[in-house]
Parts: structure tokens; C-alpha cells; sequence
């Protein structure tokens, strides 16, 4: 059977709303996309709607370096998928894509999850949650409610691939090698993750 790749990119961006949430969590990482494509023509999350307003928010594509993205730092994540849970994930984001306006940011989700609480509310995600909801069109990926699934936990899935690291802008699918400048270090596929933390 055919496989084919999903990829997970977590990011960094350095707002103030960022700085908040690593306040608590302690965490590199505080927002995580999906993408289906290995150039990351298109990506997918929940999150701000506005730059500028962090309470501003529902489903978003993302572009590399543009809006937020255009200062952040990521890592890069590949894994295999057979092609029907492939065109399933596709679908439910395409789903959610074309109801988008009937979705909202769960701000309170967000807060909720870094009580350890699981509130459950409907039509809304966080960008965790939101991945969490599309990678469960595969069965027996995440062991959880996605309520309470946080961008530390998808780092936590079994054959993560790390794919690229560094700063966003300059991810090029198509380099293969190790890059260190200074203090940029860009880190490219068939290099296999060990334990990172992550949190959202």
C-alpha cells in the first residue's frame, strides 16, 4: 500500500502572547500547523486571524515568512501515513476549511489546558487541539481527548521524522545537509528525533 508523508511544523514566533504562554510552560515551542506537502505550499492551523490582536482567531492558512512567520524559528516534522488516511486528513481540514466561519479560537481551551483541565467546546480549537482532531482520521495516533493534546505531545508520536530547524524562512525542502552558521543551526531530513519537549 501506498504511504505518504504528513508533516508537523512547530514555531516560535516571539509575540508577547508567546512570551505569556512560555511563562507557564516553559516550553521552545508554543504553536504547531499541519501540512501536507513537503514545500509547505499550504498550512494549516487555529490562531490569530489579525497579527496584531492575539483574541482574534479561528482556522487560518499560513504562509512561510509572512505575518507572524516571517521572524520564527520551527522544527520541522515528517511521518507516513497510507494514502487513505492521507485523503481523510485532507478532507477534514477541508471540512473545517469550508465551516470556518461557523469555527472560533478556543482561548479558553488554551487557558483550561494549562490547568490540567479538559473543557470541552464546541466549534472551537486551539492549534493543538485542531491538529490533534485531523491526525485522529488515523486511529490509534493519539491516546487522548484533543482537548488536552498539546503541541508537546504530537512531538511525542511515534516515527517523527525531523525534517528542518532553524529559522522559517529559510526552510528549503530541498537541502539535504547540515548548515551551522554562528548561531543558526539548520537540521535537514533523514535526522530522527530524539526527546523534545514542546507545550502549548
Amino acid at each position: 500500500m501506498k504511504e505518504r508523508k504528513v508533516y508537523l511544523l512547530f514555531t516560535d514566533t516571539g509575540t508577547y502572547f508567546t512570551k505569556l504562554i512560555k511563562l507557564f510552560t516553559k516550553q521552545p515551542f508554543n504553536h504547531v500547523s499541519i501540512s501536507f506537502d513537503n514545500e509547505l505550499r499550504e498550512i494549516f492551523s487555529f490562531g490569530r486571524k489579525k497579527p496584531d490582536n492575539p483574541f482574534i482567531g479561528g482556522f487560518v492558512r499560513e504562509k512561510i515568512a509572512v505575518g507572524l512567520f516571517k521572524k520564527a524559528r520551527c522544527e520541522i516534522y515528517s511521518f507516513k501515513v497510507s494514502e487513505l488516511d492521507y485523503e481523510r486528513m485532507i478532507c477534514k481540514v477541508k471540512q473545517i476549511e469550508a465551516e470556518k466561519d461557523l469555527y472560533k479560537y478556543n482561548l479558553l481551551g488554551l487557558f483550561a489546558i494549562l490547568l490540567n483541565i479538559n473543557l470541552k467546546r464546541k466549534n472551537a480549537f486551539f492549534c493543538s487541539q485542531f491538529v490533534a482532531t485531523i491526525l485522529n482520521e488515523k486511529k490509534h495516533i493519539i491516546d487522548k481527548s484533543p482537548n488536552m493534546v498539546t503541541p508537546q505531545n504530537l512531538l511525542a508520536l511515534n516515527s517523527l521524522q525531523l525534517v528542518y530547524k532553524g529559522k522559517l524562512h529559510l526552510y528549503s525542502y530541498q537541502t539535504k545537509e547540515i548548515v551551522r552558521r554562528n548561531d543558526l543551526e539548520l537540521s535537514f531530513r533523514n535526522h530522527f528525533i530524539g526527546n523534545t519537549a514542546d507545550f502549548s
